[in-house]
């Protein structure tokens, strides 16, 4: 009787215990407390339809702590919703503290919007205060005297908070310079000048602008380096004189290959003349005798055309 007594006492001093873990989940009284002595009004109630609808109320209460003693005016359900679209609250509350000491106008609508549109709101306050430095690329440009020049530039941009939602990224900041920077050599008579003058590419290029529309705002362009790379001009030159060359020579090969054919044609023509003119001859003697026949040739002309061939043959020998 005593074992099953203290084994029901056991029992519930676990339910009770268990009870009680469960009243201060459903219940958060420590984190209302610690949200009151903060100097936050949130009810208890609010806390506990928080668990219901799934967002941790110890996110909202701290971050509402967090921003009242910075001054900050927030309210839990717009915190609370702003968790529920998927953002950070935490970043979204440390960028809006950010923003309020660097006097940057930066409300919780704004700063919500820049989160759940993909940006980090609290580097971009970051970068409003402490503007960045991008590198480019090594840009190749070739000025009018053909020679290529190969630039690199360092761009100094700040955050353009107003621009962050919908405002293109750096890829942008970056195409636009270096399109920029192509313009500003290829628009130099001499390669020289742009050595020279390498800050005529950075006031060229500032004065087109090139943060319309974007998330940032440029502050300066530096050329960090020039170097000089190839005689782009000479090459299309060397280029050009080898094309005309090869157009020359192609040209000569199809005049020389028509001579060719033409000779070769001649020579064919030729050797059918001659042996029409070898098929001729061997019906001379038949005609010779058919006319001595017919009385048409004497024995005097035979002797006049035997030496007028032997007078042929000679000069022939001779001429060779």
């Amino acid at each position: 009787m005593m074992i099953n007594e203290s084994f029901s006492l056991v029992i519930l001093t676990g339910a009770c215990v268990v009870g009680f873990i469960v009243l201060l989940w459903l219940f958060p009284v420590t984190l209302w407390f610690q949200a009151l002595i903060s100097g936050v009004r949130i009810s208890l109630l609010q806390l506990v339809l928080m668990r219901w609808r799934k967002v941790p109320p110890t996110t909202i209460v701290m971050a509402m702590i967090t921003g009242t003693k910075a001054g900050l005016k927030l309210d839990a359900n717009a915190l609370e919703a702003h968790y529920l679209a998927k953002g950070n609250v935490l970043n979204v509350v440390n960028a809006l503290i950010s923003a309020d000491k660097a006097n940057i106008a930066l409300d919780f609508k704004m700063a919500a919007a820049i989160d759940l549109a993909g940006r980090d709101v609290f580097e971009a306050v970051q970068m409003s205060v402490n503007p960045k430095v991008i590198n480019t690329p090594p840009v190749t440009a070739v000025a009018k005297d053909g020679i290529q020049l190969i630039t690199k530039a360092r761009v100094t941009v700040r955050a353009n908070i107003k621009q962050l939602v919908g405002g293109a990224g750096e890829e942008t900041i970056l195409a636009r310079v270096g399109e920029g920077i192509v313009s500003s050599i290829g628009s130099s008579e001499s390669h020289k000048q742009v050595l020279e003058n390498p800050d005529s590419i950075s006031k060229v290029v500032l004065a087109k602008g090139l943060d319309a529309g974007t998330a940032f705002e440029i502050l300066s362009i530096d050329i960090a380096d020039i170097d000089i790379g190839k005689n782009i001009g000479a090459v299309l030159q060397i280029d050009q004189a080898n094309a005309d060359k090869s157009i020359a020579q192609a040209r000569a090969e199809e005049k020389r290959s028509m001579a060719i054919a033409l000779e070769q044609e001649m020579k064919a023509k030729a050797q059918e003349a001659r042996a029409k003119v070898i098929e001729a001859e061997k019906e001379i003697p038949l005609a010779m005798a058919e006319a001595f026949r017919s009385g048409n040739l004497g024995i005097m002309d035979y002797y006049k055309i035997k030496n007028i061939q032997a007078d042929t043959q000679m000069r022939e020998n001779i001429s060779k």
